[in-house]
């Protein structure tokens, strides 16, 4: 194409599409054969390993043939392709025998599948627990994946594994796609493949975390290129008149979508911009005091110029954003309930620490450490130097600042953030082997097939080395029951295989679909397989911030000590909230039992389990109807 701008749009486009039709073939096709559970065979580890084997291989060639002189523009995208092939098999191979994703539906899981069931039944935006409540949590990836759960007809637990490995393997090709243009296809396709092993490492459990880092890395050059303008980083920003709008409306639209999908990366990314801002601010100060010639108004327009692209960089993200966030800002206006701000209220062991993915004796460890020295060598030379020694600063920023809250009884989660400074430092390695290996084949001559050969090797063991740093995740998925009432080991099914006929005696004796019925229970992983609203959520940390958490577990405390039917429905419609509709209980020789949760930060864990039982006097009544199924007692309520 001769248009460059055309070109450009068709490599980034066209990646998506091809990594979107050749990702979903994949999964179908693997989905397809009937393979033994990776946890009990390593027949489906072998054929993860050929499947990266391929992949790697085919990245070669793509990069010989580029190097030969083929087309960039097809070259960029078998580049995309491979590094999309590479998330394809590397998760959805390991998980080819199970419905379920990395986790299953435990911890984490549970309530990310409950809030993709919710936006599957209905693309109103909603909270994924509580009716008529404005969504918390940023519903972006959610909200795509339930469109895609519905467009395909399957149940939304049962699609979430396929939309979490599809849109990652997309993620991945756009990242891909956007390094060759930055960097071309020989180096952007080895760094293509370093950054989604390494994402997939540190943040595939958390899918759309890892969507973001893998468009996000890339994306923070873009950031930097935009705020400077058209001229070279050593020459510091230029004018308004030089401006390339379309890297500032791009840069404002990744960020405006990266906070309707994750907050924390959204500070992080946002609050890079405005490093680099103050970075260039800095610079064209410096640059034009140390000059002999003079220079006031070129400084103070090439100063204004950087302030105009970040406001309106930060316009265009505004504008995105508020698509997601303004339902739940107008209900926050209005709103009497007080936040307990619980949602930061976790403190593992690696939140109590920097983040140092380069100090770790393993592959991943030294290409980060690379990529460290690299960063601090290049980071006033290069426009990629300057981006990614802007966002660690901002890393560290917010890790200093979520270790320093901790001591005011809260924290900012940074160790979710190692992950991007993996992959930061992941790419940046990759650059840093590229100029030693330019530095080999000017010592030693023409040595480029043994280096090619050798990074091939290298790059088949870090991949194969995936599954093992995922097993925990991946046996999970294979333990925990799924919706359909089966383990994927084909070991005996828990309790959780009775939710099936539960579902079924709901709506035959409430006459309404889930959608319409609040159920209050316990068994969260409940309210994961089927659209149920729930009285109250898994824990705190998890729920609306305008749910009134603390105050729905002391009501409920409330109803367990009741003792008949008049006090227990007395006590219910005294509460703000609608009341439940079902109650969905465990059985015990003492009465009907719920396991609540209470936020005990900052011990660690950070969630205290307890125990309330209800008499099963005060349903002895006409207006319930009270049915015992396995282990579980449901309770439904008539009219």
């Amino acid at each position: 194409m001769k248009n460059p701008r055309a070109r450009d749009v068709a490599e980034l486009g066209g990646a998506v599409v091809l990594a979107a039709v050749v990702a979903f073939a994949g999964l179908k096709v693997i989905g397809a054969v009937d393979w033994p559970a990776f946890n009990t065979s390593n027949v489906s580890r072998a054929v993860t390993t050929l499947g990266q084997a391929v992949v790697i291989v085919v990245a070669a060639l793509t990069v010989v043939a580029y190097r030969s002189g083929r087309s960039r523009t097809w070259t960029s995208w078998v580049s995309s392709l491979a590094s999309a092939g590479l998330v394809t098999v590397t998760l959805g191979m390991p998980l080819g025998a199970t419905k379920l994703y990395l986790f299953g539906l435990s911890a984490d899981q549970q309530f990310r599948t409950e809030y993709l069931t919710r936006l599957t039944d209905s693309p109103h935006l909603a909270d994924m627990t509580y009716d008529g409540l404005a969504p918390y949590y940023p519903a972006g990836w959610f909200w795509f994946g339930g469109r895609f759960a519905s467009l395909i007809g399957m149940p939304g637990w049962e699609a979430y594994k396929l939309w979490a490995v599809l849109s990652i393997a997309i993620a991945a090709a756009l990242g891909t796609a956007l390094w060759n243009r930055m960097v071309g296809v020989s180096t952007g396709t080895a760094i293509g493949l370093a950054s989604t092993a390494v994402t997939l490492v540190y943040a595939s459990p958390e899918p759309y975390a890892a969507v973001l880092i893998l468009v996000g890395v890339p994306m923070v050059v873009v950031t930097a290129s935009a705020l400077r303008g058209r001229r070279r980083l050593t020459d510091g920003p230029t004018t308004l008149g030089r401006t390339g709008w379309l890297s500032v409306v791009a840069a404002g639209l990744f960020i405006g979508v990266s906070a309707c999908v994750y907050t924390l990366y959204t500070g992080l990314f946002a609050g890079t911009a405005v490093l680099m801002a103050i970075g260039y601010l800095v610079q064209s100060y410096l640059r034009r005091r140390n000059t002999a010639v003079p220079g006031t108004s070129e400084r103070r327009a090439e100063q204004l110029a950087v302030i105009v692209r970040l406001a309106v960089m930060g316009a265009v993200a505004a504008a995105v954003a508020l698509i997601v966030w303004t339902p739940y800002l107008v209900e926050r206006a209005s709103s009497s309930v007080t936040p307990d701000g619980s949602a930061e209220h976790y403190l593992p062991e690696n939140g109590a620490v920097v983040g140092l993915p380069m100090f770790q004796l393993n592959l991943v460890g030294v290409l980060t450490l690379i990529g460290l020295l690299w960063v601090l060598l290049r980071a006033t030379r290069r426009t990629i130097g300057f981006a990614f020694a802007w966002t660690l600063i901002g890393v560290l920023g917010i890790t200093c600042v979520s270790l320093a809250r901790t001591a005011i009884g809260s924290t900012l989660l940074s160790f979710r953030l190692e992950a991007v400074t993996a992959v930061i430092l992941a790419a940046a390695g990759i650059l840093g082997v590229v100029e030693l290996a330019r530095a080999a084949v000017a010592k030693f001559g023409d040595v480029r097939t043994a280096i090619g050969v050798l990074a091939a090797i290298v790059a088949v063991a870090l991949a194969q080395s995936i599954p093992s740093h995922l097993s925990a995740e991946i046996t999970t998925a294979y333990t925990d029951t799924d919706g359909y009432g089966q383990r994927a080991d084909q070991h005996p099914a828990g309790a959780e295989s009775y939710y099936p006929e539960l579902h079924r005696l709901i709506r035959e004796q409430t006459g309404k679909p889930a959608n319409q019925n609040v159920v209050l229970t316990a068994d969260y992983g409940f309210l994961s397989l089927y659209p149920y609203w729930g009285f109250q959520g898994l824990t705190s940390h998890y729920a609306n911030p305008l749910a009134d958490f603390t105050k729905r577990a002391q009501a409920i405390e409330q109803w367990s000590s009741t003792t008949t039917t008049q006090e227990l429905t007395t006590a219910m419609a005294a509460t703000p909230w609608r009341s439940p509709d079902v109650f969905l209980f465990r059985y015990s020789a003492d009465g009907y039992t719920l396991r609540l949760a209470e936020d005990v930060y900052p011990n660690d864990p950070n969630v205290r389990r307890y125990t309330v039982t209800f008499s099963p006097t005060v349903f002895d009544d006409p207006m319930f109807t009270v049915t015992e199924v396995g282990p579980f007692v449901l309770v439904v309520k008539k009219g």
